[in-house]
């Protein structure tokens, strides 16, 4: 019964498998570390260059959650910084770029 379990995960495309099914599909394949920290996104295309697997024309441009999410807390200490100096045109202006940075993230995900 277990045998036709792992079957029908390799006969699953990859987009639809869960994560839990890609890290343990991607356990066993050299060159992937760090499987478990990893999201979906991230598993799927470790996959696909380990096996070869030329990935189709992206549908549309990939947004780093991570990269934002640093952005945004550089920002943040910076707001902090023109607050203490009193700058109130800069505090303005950042709190503006954070706003639109988290907007982006929400429509990433």
């Amino acid at each position: 019964m277990g045998k036709d379990k792992q079957k029908e995960a390799k006969e699953k495309p990859l987009d639809k498998m869960t994560a839990k099914e890609l890290r343990e599909l991607a356990l066993p394949l050299e060159g992937i570390v760090g499987v478990h920290a990893m999201n979906k996104n991230e598993l799927i295309a470790a996959i696909k260059e380990a096996k070869g697997i030329a990935d189709e024309a992206a549908k549309k441009s990939t947004v780093d959650v991570r990269a934002l999410k640093a952005k945004i807390q550089v920002l943040k200490e910076k707001k902090a910084q023109a607050k203490e100096a009193g700058n109130k045109k800069l505090i303005d202006s950042y709190r503006r770029r954070i706003s639109n940075l988290k907007k982006r993230m929400r429509r990433a995900a």
